[in-house]
C-alpha cells in the first residue's frame, strides 16, 4: 500500500534497467517472488534479507546488469524510508507518549465502557474510516496500532477481530476515496467530477469496509488466532501515575495530526492554485511530517506534562520508543527496494502492452489492468496511475457518473491481493507480529476483498446511474 512521492513516480517512468522480452519477464517476477517466500518460510531467513536477494534473483532472471538491479533496490529501499521511515518513527514516538502518560489506557477504558463487545469490531472501522479519510494508509496505521494492540489485550479478543476491521477501514480510503494520491491522479487523468467521485466513492466504501471489516473478521480470528505482540503492546503504565491526561484532550491530540492533513486537502480544493499564498502554507502544514511531527510536540505537554513528567521523563520516552521499530523500518524499507526493481525491470509496461488487446467492458477493463498491474509492482499508487492512463481515452464519451466509476474501478483494482512486494504487507505482518503465512491469510485475502466488493458495487451502479 506504498503511498509514492512525485519523485518516486519520476523514478518509475524512468528508462527500465533491462531489455528483456515478456515472457522473461514474467519468469523472473515469479521467480523473485518465490525466492522471497521460499526463504522466509523454508529456510527461516530474516525478511529484509529474503527481499534483498529476491530482488537480486528477480534481476538476474529478468537479465539486468547487476550493479543497476543494486541501484534500483537501494533507490527504492531509500525512497521508501525516506517517506515512510520517518512517519513510522513520528507514529512510534507519539505512540509512546500516548502510552506512557495513560492516555492509550483513557482511551481503551473509554471505548470498552461504551461500546458492547458484539459492537467493539464496527467501532473500530468507524474510528478507522474517519482517521482514514485525509490520512496516508502508513500515516493511519502508525496512529492506529496502539489503540488496536490495547483493545484486543485489554478486551480478551483475537487481534484479528480487532486489527481487520481498522485495517479494512484505513485501506478503502486510501484506494477509493480523495483526497488521496491515487483516486485523486485517476480523477485528473480521466477527467472525472472530484465531488461526483467523492459521493459514489462512500457508497462504495461503506458496503466494502463492512464486509471487508467487521464481517470477514469473524473468519479472519478463526483462521489466525493470535494475541498482540507483547513486545509492541503498550504498557499499561496509568496505574502507577498519580494523573493521567483526559479523554478529550487525549483524542484531540491524536487526531490532530489528522485535522492538520483535512484541512490541507479541502484548501487544495477550494482554492485550487499552487500558487496562492494560502494553499502554499497549508501544504507545509498539512504534510504529513510536519502533521506528526506537530502532533508529537502537542502531545509532550497535553500527554506527558499531563501525566506529570518532568522534562527528563519525556525524553527517555521518546528515546524508549525508536528502538522497537528498527527491524519494521528495514523490512518495509526493503519492500520497497523489491517494488522498486519490478517496476524499473519494465513490468508494469509489460502489463499495459499484454492488457491494450483485452476486448471488455471498460469498468472491467480498468479493474483488471490495475490488477495485474498491483500484483506485478506492488504499489497501489503505480497500479492507479498506470490504469487511469490507458483507460482516459475511453472516459471521452462518458457520462460523469461514469466516469467517477471509472476511477473507483481503477481504485479497487489497485488494492487486489497485497503480497511480499507490497510494503504494506511488511508493515501489518511485523505490527501484528504474524509470519507470512498468517499475513497472506488475513491481510492479503481482506485487500482481495476489499478490490472485488469494491468492483462489484461500481459495476451494480452502473446499472442504476
Amino acid at each position: 500500500m506504498t503511498h509514492l512521492s512525485v519523485e518516486m513516480l519520476a523514478a518509475d517512468a524512468a528508462e527500465p534497467i533491462t531489455t528483456a522480452g515478456h515472457a522473461q519477464l514474467g519468469i523472473a517476477v515469479l521467480a523473485g517472488i518465490a525466492a522471497i517466500v521460499l526463504l522466509i518460510t523454508k529456510f527461516k531467513l530474516h525478511a529484509f534479507l529474503a527481499l534483498i536477494i529476491g530482488s537480486l534473483v528477480l534481476g538476474a532472471a529478468a537479465g539486468a546488469p547487476l550493479d543497476k538491479t543494486i541501484t534500483s533496490f537501494s533507490a527504492g529501499l531509500g525512497t521508501t524510508v525516506a517517506g515512510t521511515g520517518v512517519l513510522i518513527a513520528l507514529g512510534a514516538v507519539l505512540g509512546r507518549l500516548l502510552a506512557d502518560s495513560g492516555g492509550a489506557d483513557q482511551i481503551v477504558d473509554t471505548i470498552l465502557a461504551k461500546a458492547s463487545r458484539k459492537a467493539m469490531p464496527w467501532a473500530m472501522v468507524l474510528i478507522a474510516g474517519i482517521v482514514g479519510l485525509p490520512i496516508f494508509f502508513e500515516v493511519g496505521i502508525v496512529l492506529l496500532i496502539p489503540v488496536v494492540l490495547l483493545v484486543a489485550k485489554r478486551g480478551n479478543f483475537s487481534l484479528m477481530r480487532i486489527g481487520i476491521p481498522a485495517l479494512a477501514g484505513l485501506s478503502v480510503m486510501h484506494g477509493l476515496i480523495p483526497p488521496h494520491p491515487g483516486p485523486l491522479v485517476a480523477i485528473d487523468a480521466v477527467g472525472a467530477n472530484l465531488g461526483v467521485t467523492l459521493a459514489l466513492g462512500v457508497v462504495v466504501a461503506i458496503p466494502t469496509m463492512i464486509i471487508a471489516g467487521p464481517v470477514f473478521s469473524r473468519y479472519a480470528a478463526r483462521w489466525v488466532d493470535i494475541q498482540p505482540p507483547e513486545n509492541l503492546v503498550p504498557e499499561r503504565t496509568s496505574d502507577d501515575l498519580e494523573k493521567r491526561p483526559g479523554f478529550g484532550i487525549t483524542v484531540a491530540t491524536v487526531l490532530l495530526p489528522v485535522v492538520m492533513m483535512l484541512a490541507k486537502a479541502l484548501v487544495d480544493i477550494v482554492v485550487d492554485n499552487p500558487e496562492h499564498t494560502v494553499q502554499r502554507i497549508f501544504d507545509v502544514v498539512g504534510s504529513p511530517l510536519i502533521a506528526l511531527l506537530t502532533a508529537v510536540l502537542v502531545a509532550m505537554f497535553t500527554l506527558g506534562r499531563a501525566a506529570g513528567f518532568t522534562r527528563g521523563r519525556i525524553a527517555a520516552t521518546v528515546e524508549k520508543s525508536l528502538g522497537p521499530i528498527a527491524g519494521v523500518l528495514l523490512i518495509v524499507g526493503a519492500g520497497g527496494g523489491f517494488k522498486q526493481t519490478l517496476v524499473d525491470a519494465g513490468v508494469g509496461q509489460m502489463i499495459l502492452d499484454i492488457s491494450k488487446g483485452w476486448n471488455i467492458s471498460t469498468l472491467l477493463l480498468a479493474w483488471l489492468i490495475a490488477v495485474t498491474i498491483r500484483l506485478a509492482t506492488g504499489s497501489a499508487t503505480v497500479a492507479t496511475i498506470s490504469a487511469a492512463g490507458l483507460v482516459a481515452p475511453l472516459a471521452a464519451e462518458m457520462s460523469t457518473p461514469h466516469a467517477a466509476l471509472l476511477v473507483l474501478a481503477i481504485g479497487s483494482g489497485s488494492l487486489f491481493f497485497s503480497h511480499v512486494n507490497d510494503a504494506g504487507f511488511w508493515l501489518v505482518k511485523e505490527y501484528f507480529g504474524m509470519n507470512v503465512g498468517q499475513t497472506l491469510k488475513t491481510w492479503s485475502v481482506m485487500e482481495t476483498l476489499i478490490s472485488v466488493v469494491g468492483i462489484v458495487c461500481v459495476l451494480l451502479l452502473s446499472l442504476v446511474l
